[in-house]
């Protein structure tokens, strides 16, 4: 079996968070979407769950976090600074927030953060294939 990830997400409007993560590239699987759930694909091993506070609770009783916090700050590899920036340009039109924390630029690495609509922390990012591979240095 394929090793994946599911991250469960609580939001606070179902709908409005399918819109945001349609708009940034992720699709629907709706065999797993439901009135409580939508399951969002970025690719066949990463799955982004967004689940109402109610459907979150069925998890654990451990509180939500309060919005302008940060609990975790999820990266995603992408093909290019181009496709950095878009991602963030198509996050900032759809209800996030864009360069919550500082651009980073290192030359073989670039990367921008954003927000949801409910203030999780998405971080794509480029970094140069050659130095991701181990083939040339970082420095």
């Amino acid at each position: 079996m394929t090793r994946m990830i599911f991250v469960n997400l609580p939001v606070a409007d179902l709908g409005r968070a399918r819109r945001f993560y349609e708009a940034v590239g992720f699709t629907n699987e709706p065999r797993f979407t439901d009135e409580t759930a939508a399951a969002m694909v970025w690719s066949e091993a990463i799955y982004v769950m967004l689940l109402t506070h109610q459907k979150w609770a069925s998890f654990t009783d451990r509180p939500i976090p309060a919005a302008g916090s940060s609990e975790v700050a999820l990266a995603l590899a992408l093909d290019g600074r181009d496709a950095v920036d878009a991602f963030v340009e198509l996050a900032g039109a759809n209800g996030g927030l864009v360069d919550v924390n500082p651009v980073q630029d290192h030359g073989f690495m670039y990367g921008r953060d954003v927000t949801d609509p409910d203030g999780h922390v998405w971080g794509p990012f480029w970094m140069d294939p050659m130095v991701a591979s181990g083939d040339t240095p970082s420095i």
